[in-house]
């Protein structure tokens, strides 16, 4: 596999690219440090970033949907 520009990125350096972006409408969330191994141990800190095309109450909105369906998908 042949690597590309974004492999000299940081996680930091994309998201904020894609948050940039008009045509992207939506919410990421991502652990404030870098996992470096293979498996999550312990706690991790988060960090909630929303495009600029929303505002804070739909962005919120966007949250509860998700977490709805995933609830509904566990469930089923």
């Amino acid at each position: 596999m042949e690597g590309s520009a974004l492999d000299f990125c940081t996680t930091q350096e994309l998201i904020a690219e894609l948050v940039r972006r008009k045509t992207f409408l939506g919410v990421i969330v991502h652990a404030t440090e870098e996992l470096r191994s293979e498996r999550w141990r312990g706690e991790r800190v988060f960090r909630v970033q929303h495009s600029q095309n929303l505002d804070l109450d739909e962005a919120g909105r966007l949250l509860g949907v998700i977490s709805h369906r995933m609830k509904e998908q566990q469930d089923a």
